[in-house]
């Protein structure tokens, strides 16, 4: 993902298993664990400051395309990635099977 001085860029901080945004010194974040080629999306986090400005729902995407990209399957844990899923049917194929949003 490209940034720009109003859109700072995605990274995919794998020591750490989230995916993360630094803004002003403050970190938003979509945290995740693996369990085989299942990645669990278990928590969606930004700072109060930085609420409104669109950032959870860039991790969130940052999350799946890597999901997609990794041919690997998401369990959304998270009540925002379920959400977010919910008003996305087409990330509804990285769902492992029996799951829905």
């Amino acid at each position: 993902m490209v940034a720009s001085a109003t859109s700072p860029e995605v990274v995919h901080n794998t020591a750490a298993g989230r995916f993360e945004i630094v803004l002003e010194g403050a970190i938003a974040r979509a945290d995740y664990r693996m369990n085989g080629n299942v990645m669990r999306l278990v928590h969606t986090e930004v700072p109060r400051v930085h609420e409104g400005k669109g950032l959870a729902g860039r991790l969130v995407r940052a999350a799946l395309e890597f999901a997609s990209a990794n041919q690997l399957r998401v369990s959304p844990q998270c009540s925002y990635v379920r959400d977010y899923m919910h008003r996305h049917p087409e990330t509804h194929a990285l769902l492992p099977n029996g799951v829905t949003v």
